[in-house]
């Protein structure tokens, strides 16, 4: 997606408070959509007993909303440069109304997650168009930079906060309104985004490219769906290793295909840049740490703990709360700065954070569950920031939208990989004893902590001499 733009209102320069606007209207759009991926998290128990659901069908919940997310936001940037940005952001976010009222009206548990597929299918509209929507917006290099801090920021917060609102939902009203309350913002942000956002299109657009899209459904879905139906058939099955193996074929076409495609879905020339190339694993790799710690940790407070939804939530009102105050203050870091600091402390607080949760047992003091868990949101509160501007700002103007777009899509695919993961290695253990379901989550966090080592090592070369080196300086190159 490109950032270059053949716009119809941006003749004239928008006067600072319409791009303020702007950026809010982005801002809330992001919100809604992340959000989504992890207030559903402290539903999940009451979602179970309601709609007699099991773990499996718990993490296709969470997974069937980040994996048609993470599969389809290039499409989704390709189709908003060609057909106009704000026109498919509108589109977005009413498809995604629609999906969230549908969730709220389920009256099974795969009706729940086919609506979920709905509401993502409007999120993939939303995310990477609203960040070539800033980025074209803010044309000054320095406040660019600066709305792209806030953007990037609100992602990281919305998955934090997320927890919080949905345990005072649930408890309050039931699990079914931690979907209502996206129809007003929704409704909210279509009024805003005609009352203030302009239309623009890249100056050169993407064709579209069914085999590339195909070959990436084929490959995250083959994967997502083995790991979570390994549990209950065995990684031996025919079904899980056909499964697999379609992943790994799906990935080895994609990487031949696009290579020798003039207009890819996916640009691989991207990755020639280590810093980009860093960015996206680290995006892969916290997320997916996140999204773990997530799903394990409400089910933990909820059926181990046996606190009440709002409790759980407000459990994770450390994490919330240090990413809210640590969100703009590490933008700023990366403005003057750099990103290597904000990197190194978040990686070593995520590995840090899983080193402690070995600690923690059926009977550990509330007050110490919670202490480890502040290291989880120090991490989450520096590792967005820089991982947008790592992406970002060693591109060509005109390959930042689809530079941001894959690291996105890296966000979602760690979230769903995370998700899965964590689902698996805790299995049928919610069902049965609270010593079972701790022993099962011990083994978890072993691969969390070589994940947030991974963003150490990253961190460091992504920063060096030799990265620097390796950028692109046009889109050539």
């Amino acid at each position: 997606m490109s950032v270059s733009t053949v716009a119809n209102d941006l003749s004239t320069e928008l006067s600072r408070g319409r791009r303020l606007a702007v950026l809010a209207v982005c801002c809330a759009s992001i919100i809604v959509v992340v959000m989504d991926i992890s207030i559903v998290n402290v539903a999940l128990p009451s979602i179970r007993t309601d709609l007699g659901a099991s773990v499996a069908d718990l993490q296709w919940t969470v997974d069937a909303y980040t994996l048609v997310l993470a599969s389809f936001l290039l499409l989704a940037g390709s189709t908003a440069d060609r057909l106009g940005r704000k026109r498919i952001f509108q589109i977005g976010l009413v498809v995604f109304g629609i999906g969230s009222l549908l969730c709220s009206l389920a009256p099974s548990v795969g009706w729940l997650i086919g609506a979920r597929a709905v509401q993502a299918v409007g999120g993939t509209m939303l995310n990477p168009v609203a960040m070539a929507i800033v980025a074209t917006t803010f044309p000054d290099r320095a406040e660019r930079a600066r709305a792209i801090g806030v953007f990037g920021s609100m992602s990281g917060l919305s998955l934090a906060l997320g927890p919080i609102l949905g345990g005072v939902l649930v408890d309050g009203l039931g699990w079914q309104s931690i979907f209502w309350v996206n129809v007003p913002i929704v409704a909210a942000a279509v009024i805003c985004t005609g009352l203030f956002i302009p239309e623009s299109r890249a100056a050169r657009v993407r064709r579209f490219d069914p085999i590339g899209q195909l070959l990436v459904v084929l490959m995250l879905g083959g994967l997502v769906y083995a790991i979570i139906e390994s549990e209950k058939l065995g990684w031996t099955s025919p079904l899980i290793v056909g499964l697999l193996v379609m992943a790994v074929l799906a990935a080895i076409g994609l990487l031949t295909y696009e290579r020798r495609r003039q207009q890819p879905l996916l640009e691989l020339r991207l990755f020639r840049s280590v810093p980009f190339s860093s960015a996206i694993l680290m995006a892969l790799f916290a997320l997916c740490g996140f999204g773990a710690f997530l799903f394990v940790t409400t089910l933990y407070l909820q059926n181990i703990r046996g606190l009440s939804a709002v409790t759980a939530g407000l459990s994770l009102l450390p994490v919330g709360g240090l990413i809210l105050v640590l969100s703009p203050y590490t933008g700023r870091i990366v403005g003057s700065r750099g990103p290597r600091l904000p990197l190194v402390i978040a990686g070593s607080a995520l590995a840090l954070g899983a080193a402690a949760s070995q600690a923690i047992g059926v009977d550990t003091p509330l007050p110490v569950v919670l202490a480890i868990y502040l290291l989880f949101g120090l991490f989450l509160g520096m590792v967005n920031p820089p991982i947008t501007n790592t992406a970002v700002s060693g591109m060509p103007t005109s390959m930042a939208g689809l530079a941001a777009s894959v690291a996105s899509a890296a966000r979602q695919t760690g979230t769903t990989l995370g998700v899965a993961i964590a689902g698996t290695i805790v299995g049928s253990t919610t069902a049965l004893n609270p010593e079972a379901f701790t022993r099962a989550e011990h083994v978890l966090w072993w691969p969390v902590l070589g994940l947030g080592l991974g963003i150490l090592a990253l961190a460091l070369i992504s920063t060096s001499r030799w990265a620097e080196t390796t950028l692109i300086t046009s889109p050539d190159t």
